[in-house]
């Protein structure tokens, strides 16, 4: 009996922790246009609280986090909470007309739900347009009180938030690229915490400097928000250890040079044990695209600058010139492929979920690029972009999410195919202008999944247009990325290179140019959940489906009504 009391004691007590050591965190999102000067002009920005980035969002695991969003733009607007899971709270996951209709300029929308179950790096962005580009800042989530990190504390904790900057309005630049039919113009700069560095015109004074004292650990989370470019960051003479991707643990990995895609997070332990001095942090473009196919002329165009931040050590001179670091080529693709492949998840640490071993759908899912008519268009076509040969279109009378509650039909259509309509040597170049496999259907095709069904999907490149990287993002859960490898994916062979014991688990996969990645998860929260390049420059062409996930059994697995200021349409 005495036993008994003691551990329903011990339960009470830690109940008691768990509870207290949440909390309500809130803030209050003014977006707003903001002039400023990044390069040798001024521009007019759309920028939350007057800050580019904006605000950064700290919070601990448990924490439920309350954000008023006040859109005073000239333009609609939806907040994405990247990378969290929106338990029961698909409400406030974002994207535009699939979770909610945009609040309209003027109008204001209260985002609200629990951090569980998850800590690390996360980041909000924009969900309408290029919007994104300015529209940004970091989500850290800690563990909750008295629970430490799987790894040693560091001295301090940095966000190093990676964008890319126009001397343009980026809502003229998507716009004028729908209207033409053809890619949006590259970006004019990258940038490190919203200021470009030395490299550029005008730009010698707009450089992020971050102080280290010798002998000291700092964390870097790492968050790559550019628009269209994945890329490498490196800091001169310095390795750094991985700990963690998509807020996601990992088994420390020693490396001398980080690679994100856009959207990705990378959490990395610098240790400040070089010579005391100053020492250039850099990131510049990994442009995957490989040779442009026999009918065009080039490569598709790519921001090929680089911006760069100091990390300056105390007691560093002036006067000293900081070192910089030995930048790998923009096509190097062995190196960001051994970043990627050499990434394992920290079996048993916090968090952990174990791969699933029962299978109940199975999907081979081609990404790429493609054509669609468009009369008014220069050549009568404009790029599009697929999955399966689907090219995604938005509703525009009700999200997807209003039509999954509410049972409204015609908003969508459940028939995203398991398998591409056509078999084709996928990775060959000869296809690449294959008029029989261009031209891509618009359709609002989802996958409707059962409450709690484990999904493997196949995710193949494709050679239509030219091979390229593609960073694919899930919503509302992480996966487990079983292998990755080129070519075409061999179903015989390929699944004996599964990492079935401790795989990286993400939010988004850098499916490798000209090759293929495979994702397992388990769709046991209810809701419309979009699947997604990106890729800014592809999204909008329609590099997207959705996963319908039915209600579970109980009200506790069910998704609940909508808040009452949901913006409407």
């Amino acid at each position: 009996m005495l036993r008994l009391l003691f551990l329903l004691t011990c339960a009470l007590a830690l109940l008691a922790s768990s509870v207290a050591s949440a909390a309500i965190v809130e803030h209050s999102f003014y977006v707003k246009n903001l002039t400023v000067r990044r390069l040798c002009s001024e521009q007019v920005v759309t920028a939350v609280n007057g800050s580019l980035p904006g605000p950064t969002l700290r919070v601990r695991e448990g924490d439920t986090l309350i954000v008023h969003v006040f859109n005073k733009s000239p333009y609609n607007l939806t907040i994405h909470w990247h990378g969290v899971f929106q338990l029961l709270s698909a409400w406030a996951d974002g994207p535009n007309m699939v979770t909610q209709c945009p609040i309209p300029p003027g109008g204001k929308y209260t985002y609200k739900f629990e951090l569980l179950q998850q800590e690390g790096t996360l980041w909000w962005h924009a969900h309408v347009s290029f919007l994104r580009a300015t529209v940004y800042g970091a989500l850290v989530i800690r563990p909750r009180s008295g629970h430490p990190y799987p790894f040693p504390k560091p001295h301090r904790e940095v966000p190093i938030l990676l964008g890319e900057w126009w001397n343009a309005n980026v809502v003229d630049v998507e716009n004028q690229a729908e209207a033409s039919g053809a890619p949006p113009n590259i970006s004019d700069a990258y940038t490190i915490n919203g200021l470009p560095g030395d490299l550029y015109n005008c730009s010698q004074n707009r450089m992020y400097k971050l102080k280290v004292q010798k002998g000291k650990t700092y964390l870097l989370r790492i968050i790559n928000a550019a628009l269209n470019n994945q890329l490498f960051f490196k800091i001169a003479n310095h390795n750094m250890t991985v700990v963690a991707v998509d807020a996601g643990y990992t088994v420390p990995y020693v490396t001398d040079v980080v690679v994100t895609g856009p959207g990705q997070t990378v959490d990395v332990l610098l240790a400040a044990d070089q010579e005391v001095g100053s020492y250039f942090m850099a990131a510049n473009a990994y442009a995957s695209a490989g040779p442009a196919p026999p009918a065009f002329p080039a490569p598709p165009p790519f921001d090929n600058t680089t911006t760069r931040g100091i990390v300056v050590y105390e007691g560093a001179p002036t006067s000293a010139t900081p070192i910089m670091p030995l930048m790998p080529a923009f096509n190097d693709t062995p190196t960001a492929h051994k970043f990627f492949t050499s990434i394992s998840g920290l079996a048993g640490g916090p968090h952990w979920v174990p791969v699933p071993r029962q299978i109940d759908e199975h999907m081979f899912v081609t990404v790429g690029l493609g054509l669609s008519i468009c009369p008014t268009c220069l050549n009568g076509t404009r790029f599009s972009a697929s999955m399966n040969n689907f090219s995604f279109a938005r509703p525009s009378s009700l999200s997807m999410l209003q039509a999954f509650f509410f049972n409204v039909s015609e908003i969508y259509t459940p028939d995203f195919p398991d398998n591409p309509p056509v078999k084709f040597d996928y990775t060959n170049i000869i296809n690449a202008v294959n008029p029989s496999l261009l031209i891509t259907p618009k359709s609002t095709s989802v996958k409707v999944l059962k409450y709690n069904a484990t999904v493997e999907m196949v995710l193949q490149n494709t050679a239509l247009l030219g091979v390229e990287n593609h960073p694919m993002h899930l919503h509302g859960f992480n996966f487990h990325v079983l292998a990755q490898g080129f070519g075409n994916y061999d179903p015989v062979n390929d699944p004996k290179k599964f990492n079935l014991i401790n795989p990286q688990s993400r939010n988004t996969i850098n499916v490798p140019v000209g090759g293929w990645g495979v994702i397992r998860f388990t769709a046991n929260n209810p809701g419309v959940w979009f699947f997604h390049c990106h890729l800014d420059v592809h999204l909008p062409f329609g590099l997207a489906t959705a996963f319908v996930v039915e209600n579970g059994p109980t009200s506790e697995s069910s998704l609940p009504p909508p808040p009452v200021d949901l913006p409407q349409c």
